[in-house]
């Protein structure tokens, strides 16, 4: 992290991804488990061997494997169900998948009194339960509704690439903070490490902003 200007009363903006950042891997394919009903988790194990496969040979990008994936386990099922299983998620899964040196990096933020904000392609019905308990900001995805019940889509665009920066620029007035920090370790989140003027990539320096 950089000397920090003390003369300089604006606070720090900290931007964290969630997925293989704070945590050990992505998320979302344990949520998946966690909260599709059995009969249908079991049948779409073997109706996604295909696409998994066309994912792994790099055939069939991950975004669009995710709304295929969202779309057979929530469509049509009530939101509040799922909803009760994304704060189970919360509490008994999330917990032990946050490495300790992103919680070590929370809590630093935490001390200086930094704006800490996870910008997540995961959803709200999860993250928001997680991000409250630990006093954390969150611009993440959402899953759309048709009344009480779940459609399978997402609600507007998946929060990853060049739509993290347009939520963040949205939510924040980057101009308010002298600094703005970000966290991330994928292509996916390349934009929203070029808003920052100190970024990780996987831990370490990311190589734009290495020398700075």
């Amino acid at each position: 992290m950089s000397v920090r200007d003390t003369h300089d009363a604006r606070p720090v903006l900290a931007l964290f991804d969630f997925d293989g950042t704070i945590t050990t891997r992505e998320t979302l394919p344990d949520f998946l488990r966690f909260a599709t009903p059995p009969r249908r988790l079991q049948l779409g194990t073997l109706l996604f061997v295909l696409p998994v496969l066309a994912y792994k040979l790099k055939l069939l990008p991950v975004h669009a494997l995710r709304t295929l994936l969202v779309r057979y386990a929530f469509g049509g099922l009530p939101r509040a169900a799922v909803e009760d299983a994304g704060r189970r998620f919360a509490t008994t899964v999330l917990p032990a998948l946050v490495r300790p040196e992103m919680q070590a990096r929370l809590d630093a933020h935490r001390a200086q009194g930094d704006t800490i904000v996870v910008v997540s392609g995961g959803f709200d019905v999860y993250l928001a339960p997680w991000c409250e308990a630990l006093g954390l900001e969150l611009v993440c995805s959402s899953l759309d509704s048709d009344g009480d019940h779940l459609t399978g889509r997402y609600a507007g665009a998946q929060c990853v690439a060049d739509e993290k920066v347009r939520r963040v620029r949205e939510r924040y007035d980057l101009a308010a903070y002298r600094e703005v920090h970000a966290h991330g370790d994928t292509h996916e989140d390349h934009a929203l490490l070029a808003l920052a003027h100190v970024a990780t990539y996987r831990g370490a320096a990311w190589p734009a902003h290495a020398s700075a």
